[in-house]
């Protein structure tokens, strides 16, 4: 393996996720134990590790490295939960996530994600993924209910029937796209009655997971 990969990946856990309080050390081990190098193409390899996004396929791609140790934290990930990961794109935050749950649902509308994905929960020895194709919108259905949804791409509306597909007290962490440039994570939590939506922090990004003109089914 290049010797800088190694140390551009020790240099953004350090320079990137414990000065913004990512410090639970299951977390940064995950991170220093999967190599995203892996998970994108050979031309983006220089960035790899940078604070910046990476684009992967039309409008999709990783947020930068802190974003997705920010999702990881504030999902709250526990061993015995059942996950749903909404848009896996090729793999790299599906197998973060698998390595703190007891099982992980991947969907994803590409046909070449999907493979992708598959290829790489192979790779990387994962044996409690599941991936399966489905609208973006839709959620899972069948599989449900989940302790948690993870939609880590920005997207312009939220699909609230994705609720039903929760447990109580289970979760749902989206990003809301404001405009171009601006979006916001939010974690939502479902009650018996009700649910609560909670702020979570800042995101900017081109990235969008759906266009503007489309709108789900509310």
């Amino acid at each position: 393996m290049n010797m800088n990969l190694v140390k551009n990946r020790e240099v953004m856990i350090e320079n990137q996720l414990r000065p913004n309080k990512i410090t639970n050390i299951t977390i940064l081990e995950i991170f220093n134990s999967v190599f995203k190098e892996k998970f994108i193409s050979e031309d983006k390899l220089n960035i790899c590790y940078s604070d910046q996004d990476i684009s992967v396929k039309d409008s999709r791609g990783y947020l930068k490295n802190l974003h997705l140790a920010q999702i990881l934290h504030f999902a709250e990930i526990q061993n015995h939960e059942k996950v749903l990961h909404i848009g896996g794109l090729t793999g790299y935050l599906s197998v973060l996530i698998s390595k703190l749950c007891k099982e992980l649902y991947v969907t994803d509308e590409d046909d070449e994600c999907l493979e992708k994905i598959n290829s790489n929960f192979f790779e990387n020895k994962v044996t409690n993924g599941y991936v399966f194709k489905k609208n973006f919108s839709e959620g899972l259905s069948n599989k449900a209910p989940f302790d948690l949804i993870i939609i880590d791409c920005p997207q312009y509306n939220i699909n609230l029937d994705l609720l039903n597909q929760i447990n109580v007290e289970g979760r749902i962490l989206y990003i809301e796209k404001l405009n171009d440039e601006l979006s916001k994570a939010y974690r939502v939590t479902k009650y018996k009655n009700n649910y609560s939506k909670d702020f979570l922090f800042d995101v900017f990004s081109n990235f969008y997971l759906t266009k503007k003109t489309e709108s789900f089914n509310f």
